[in-house]
Formats: C-alpha cells, structure tokens, sequence
C-alpha cells in the first residue's frame, strides 16, 4: 500500500518517512555540530518544507527550538539572543547569519537512519515569543508535554481525523501556524504550507486539493468577504472555516457564510495556553469564543477583587490547564502572568451559564494585530530615539481587517513629521508593528505614577479626522 502525502508545498510533496527520514539527517548534521539535549537552537526561516523538517531535528537531539519571526528586523533578533541564550541556529534568513553561525537550510539535507531517543515530557520543546503588558517580548517556554497537551486539545476540538487536508498560510514562528503544522503531522491529515498569504492561490488550492478545514485569521476573513469574484470558487469540500487570533467580525463572517455557504467555527487561544475555548462544531455561536476545550478550565474572577464571580457577570479570564506554558524568559516575569496556577489572559469578559465565554474588552496594554501581540514600550522606544520626539505613547484600536490598528500619539519637540516617524518604526521593527498612523498631539496625559492614560488617548485621537496616514509597510 502506497503511503500517504503528509506534506505537500508548491510542486514538492512529502510523505511522513522521508520527512521523517531527512529530520534524522538534519539531526546528525546539528549533532556534529555541537547541538545536545537541553540546548536552545534558533530557527528563523521562511515558511518551506525545511522549517517542519528543522524544528522535527532539533526534537530528536532533545534540544528546545527557539523561533524567531522572519519578519524581525536586527535589533529585535538581537533582543530575543539576549533574553534566551542559544547556542546554535538554523534557518535561511540573513539577519540570523549576521548575528551568529548558522546551519543554512539552503544546504542539502541528507536523509538519516535514526534512531534518536524521544525527548522528556518535561523537557522544553519550543519557545515562541509573545509581549505582555510593558517592556519588550518575553519568550513562552512550552515542554513536550504541555505542547503535546495542546495538539491533543486542538485536534479533539476541531474534531481533526487523517481524513482531514488543511492548508497554512499563516507564519509557522506564530504558536496558532507551529500548533497547526505538529497537530496535522500527529493526526495525519494532509497539509499544503504556503510561501506567503496570496488570497487567490489559497481559494485555487481549497477547489484544487479538496481542503475540508480553512485557518483564518482577522485579515483572510476580511479579504475573503471582499472578493469580487469568490462565488466562482468552489469551496464545496470545506466542513467549515477556522477564526482565530482576533474575535470575530460577525458581518465579516456572515458575507462569506452567504456568499460561499460555509460556516465559520470562531476559537480562542494564546501563545502561553494555545487552545482555550472553541465553539462545538455542531452547534457555533459568532457572538462566543466557545466553551472551554476538555482538558482546560476557565473562571472569571473580578477586577477589583481577584475572587471569582457567578455566571454573566464580568471579569478577567483566566484559566488552567496541563497544555499552560513552564513560564517565561525572562523567568521574573512569569509571577505576573499567573495567581495560583491560573493563567491571567489579561482578557475581560463573561462565562454564561451554558459555559459559553463572551470577550468584552482587555486589561492588558499590548496590542493584537493579526494574531501578533505588540508591546506598545517596544514601538516607544523606537520613536523616543528621534530627536522630534519629546514625548509619546502607542495604543490600539478595533480594526476589521488586522483586529486591531496601532496608532501613536507623539508629543513633537518643534517640528515632527508623522511619515517620517511611522517609518523610522518601520526600518527598525516587523512590518506589523509599524503605526497605521501617527498623531501629534500638545501633551501625553500621563498620572502623578507617570503612567499613560492609554484610554484617554483613544478617546480623544483613536479616530481622529485629519490625522496624518502612515501606510504599511
């Protein structure tokens, strides 16, 4: 019997031994190289075959993959050396080889014969980078066993089987792309990885290889309902279109639900516990994040207390679960993140009585755009290095199509150009991270603490007429 793809990319195609196969080779490569069990190796590569084979070979040896976004500029890679310390890399971007020697994924891989031992439960398996309320981002350390317990989460709660053929067009270094690689290897569905989101390539690919579940994130769903020409897909074989990363967008799903006659399955996750909630396939709500996935256990506790509170009313989400990240990099700041062994997501809302989770607002700072969180002190800290910069401050903003748009306000020492300032950003930071606008203002409002009143700054400039535009980069 002829053995099944596992892995399809452009016109290559994999099954599961010879990825399996070129994973031990890659494997015996690192090992000549130094790499051992407990190590950290970064990865920083574009979306290819070769990604999935790296993070597979770094597996065997028992070391921990450390992913860095290709999306990052130097000085962002060179925060994230600092804050996890590897000793090895792999990958394909030259911002990585600048920085240290690096294992070029361009290099052929021969496959290898194994075997390796299986990595400890509590070893760690992956460290992804997530920002939380201050500061620059921290790395989120998940073990085998925790990542493990989220794949089985996510594949039960999306009711995954081999008979399954999903495709990612979402950045493998982001936890929701890296969760859907290693749940549709472990549940052995077919998988097509993408080069980068093309809207047309990933409709063609839904008609032309049968894909029954579609990942979407805030920007796919935008752009799917407008489509001028989406009724001429045919999309027939979808069980139903995955959103994740932001909340939805009722009127955004409810067009491509009319225009396409698929539904949408609406779930909730974070890079420090990677599935939460998820809407049951049999009965979605695009009001609710879902209900608590078996295996995790939410509660709402009040923000002025900390104590929980009874069913409807609102509060700060937290929740427990074994798939609940070993803590951060830097370790002090793991405390905050959790109060007795709950996780605080930072997110405000409530549990009904069916146990169904309603998000309502957040206490964080950090911004979501596309699934990325951003520290607003990491794109600060940018614009205060400008000599026209006195003084300013970074929020967010709901927007349809990114979840949220980032938006600084700065307080000019004579003369500042906001185009200028949003690129300055731009050359030093990810692309995402980049304002959608900048906005002059005579004075931050700040308490006697020196704290910002981020709230106040929306109120008065989160739409406000006239502002100079700083396109994307």
């Amino acid at each position: 019997m002829t053995e099944p793809i596992a892995l399809v990319f452009e016109e290559r195609q994999f099954t599961r031994s010879r990825l399996d196969a070129l994973a031990d080779g890659l494997a015996e490569t690192l090992a000549r190289r130094g790499v051992r069990a407990g190590q950290r190796v970064v990865l920083m590569s574009s979306t290819r075959p070769e990604f999935v084979v790296a993070v597979l070979a770094i597996w065997r040896l028992g070391a921990a993959v450390v992913l860095f976004s290709p999306a990052w500029k130097r000085g962002e890679a060179e925060h994230a050396l600092a804050v996890t310390e590897p000793g090895h890399a792999v990958g394909d971007h030259p911002v990585l080889a600048e920085l240290m020697p690096m294992v070029h994924l361009d290099e052929p891989i021969e496959p290898g014969g194994g075997p390796f031992p299986a990595p400890e439960p509590g070893a760690d398996a992956v460290l992804v980078f997530s920002s939380g309320t201050t500061g620059l981002p921290k790395a989120v350390r998940h073990t085998h066993a925790s990542l493990g317990a989220a794949v089985r989460h996510w594949r039960d709660a999306l009711d995954l089987t081999d008979r399954d053929r999903i495709q990612i067009a979402t950045p493998p270094s982001h936890i929701l792309g890296l969760l859907n690689i290693v749940t549709a290897l472990e549940t052995g569905a077919w998988l097509r990885l993408h080069r980068r989101f093309a809207l047309d390539a990933v409709l063609h690919h839904i008609e032309a290889d049968r894909i029954t579940v579609e990942m979407a994130v805030a920007p796919i769903a935008l752009a799917l309902a407008s489509h001028p020409e989406l009724e001429s897909y045919d999309l027939s074989s979808l069980r139903y279109i995955l959103w994740g990363a932001t909340p939805v967008t009722p009127s955004v799903a409810e067009t491509v639900t009319r225009r396409t006659g698929v539904g949408w399955v609406p779930a909730y996750g974070a890079s420090e516990l990677p599935v939460i909630t998820c809407n049951p396939i049999e009965d979605v709500r695009l009001d609710s994040a879902g209900r608590a996935v078996p295996g995790v256990t939410l509660r709402v506790v009040s923000l002025e207390t900390g104590k929980p509170v009874e069913p409807g009313e609102t509060g700060e989400i937290q929740a427990r679960s074994d798939s609940l990240m070993a803590g951060y990099l830097p370790a002090e700041a793991t405390a905050q993140a959790l109060d007795d062994g709950w996780y605080r997501t930072g997110d405000v809302g409530h549990l009904d009585a069916s146990g169904r989770l309603r998000l309502t607002d957040r206490t964080k700072e950090m911004i979501k755009v596309r699934g990325f969180q951003v520290a607003p002190a990491e794109i600060e800290a940018v614009l205060h290095g400008h000599p026209a910069v006195a003084d300013c401050a970074v929020f967010g903003i709901p927007d349809a199509a990114d979840g949220e748009a980032i938006i600084a306000a700065v307080e000019p020492r004579g003369t500042a150009d906001p185009d200028e300032l949003a690129a300055l950003v731009g050359e030093r930071l990810a692309s995402y991270k980049r304002p959608r606008r900048v906005v002059l203002v005579p004075e931050i409002p700040r308490l006697p603490s020196g704290k910002v009143l981020r709230r106040v700054l929306k109120e008065r400039h989160g739409h406000a007429p006239g502002a100079a535009p700083a396109t994307p980069a």
